[in-house]
């Protein structure tokens, strides 16, 4: 049974985790406070890629493992979209950089304790949880602040929309210069569109050396030899490269969903993906994961305790909605979607709107030049329903 007292608790140490226990290390007003980080396992391996788009160096910019100026997009028809960023680069952070850096630091400090265990939940008679390691009931203050990072899906609630963005991706190598180490491929959507909205990353990390990320978003994840087939497809068919080794394998799920997350329950406070944090209309986390551990350091430094909710802005729970319902009911193809958008609109532009960062004037430029029908008619329906349940 742990029964040391701890200030605070973190359940999981992911990005989320990692993200605000950094800030209170770097912010030096919590080393007298006691901290416990408990995860399941030692994280040695590189198990996932973080990408992303951003204006300015950020906190975790000395993890960034490549960034890019020249982004294009690519459909059929159109053999390649250069992207206007603006003052955007698109950044990717490997999981074991970051992890490295996130733990080295905690290691430093003697007031933080990390261990290791298999996290679960028991609800008691009186209708409280009790946190378990292993089979240890973890026993805490009143006064000690939890924060929990660990996603689970939940019964589905009704009336909400849910969409997989599930991806495998290969690190490929090649003994020629066959990349261009300076040029990203955000999305490529000439694939084939059976399973969904679905398109191909092109990440070069050298001339000799790139990650190929096939992703969709759609209800259901496909058999592992699927993706690997349209990897070797897309490989050999559309980047006429047929000469290559496998480095390293990725593979990933996020789930893009409106359904209505917890922020505080069962005395803890829920962050990262188990908080709402990832954007429901694209499977973007990093930044968002980012923001909220701005705000609750923030928060937890000038008032001692965090924010009672996190600020959003509703207008954008409302787009995401509607794309959703487009999305899930087969209204329009995303392909299309996302077509249109990066034809008729600076990329600039896109990312500041999908960051939830944009002015209202900006957004209605962007919704303009989608289909005023369809988005005008998903809108209306998502409208009422928000009204409806509020």
């Amino acid at each position: 049974m742990v029964t040391k007292y701890y200030d605070y608790i973190f359940l999981g140490a992911g990005c989320a985790s990692l993200s605000i226990i950094l800030r209170m290390i770097h912010s030096k007003k919590f080393s007298e406070k006691k901290i416990l980080v408990i995860d399941r396992e030692i994280k040695t391996k590189n198990d996932r890629t973080w990408c992303f788009w951003e204006q300015e160096p950020g906190f975790f910019e000395d993890v960034v493992y490549r960034k890019w100026n020249e982004v294009f997009f690519k459909t059929t028809g159109i053999d390649s979209i250069p992207l206007e960023m603006g003052n955007y680069q698109y950044k990717m952070i490997r999981g074991i950089d970051f992890y490295k850096k996130c733990l080295s630091e905690i290691e430093l400090q003697k007031n933080i304790d990390l261990i290791y265990g298999e996290i679960s939940f028991e609800e008691t008679i009186d209708k409280t949880i009790k946190i378990k390691i292993n089979t240890e009931v973890l026993l805490h203050d009143s006064n000690t602040i939890i924060f929990n990072s660990l996603y689970s899906p939940s019964k589905k609630q009704k009336h909400k929309f849910y969409l997989l963005q599930h991806f495998k991706g290969w690190i490929v190598e090649s003994n020629d210069n066959f990349f261009n180490a300076e040029q990203v491929t955000l999305m490529d959507f000439r694939v084939k569109q059976n399973h969904g909205t679905t398109f191909v990353y092109v990440l070069p990390l050298s001339s000799t050396k790139a990650l190929i990320e096939y992703t969709l978003f759609s209800e259901n994840v496909l058999t592992e030899e699927e993706y690997s087939k349209e990897l070797k497809l897309y490989l050999e068919e559309f980047l006429e490269l047929n000469n290559y080794t496998i480095a390293e394998e990725e593979f990933g799920i996020i789930p893009m969903t409106n359904e209505n997350f917890p922020y505080y329950k069962n005395g803890m406070y829920f962050i990262g993906t188990a908080g709402g944090q990832t954007k429901a209309s694209t499977g973007y986390t990093f930044r968002f994961i980012q923001k909220q551990a701005d705000e609750i350091v923030a928060q937890l430094v000038s008032k001692g305790n965090p924010p009672k909710k996190i600020k959003s802005k509703k207008r954008f729970l409302f787009y995401d909605n509607t794309l959703l319902r487009i999305l899930s009911k087969k209204l329009l193809e995303g392909k299309f979607i996302f077509s249109i958008l990066f034809k008729k609109n600076k990329a600039s532009d896109i990312f500041k709107f999908l960051d939830n960062e944009s002015t209202l004037g900006e957004e209605m430029k962007l919704l303009n030049s989608l289909p005023k029908k369809i988005f005008i008619k998903a809108g209306f329906s998502e409208f009422i329903k928000m009204i409806s349940t509020n």
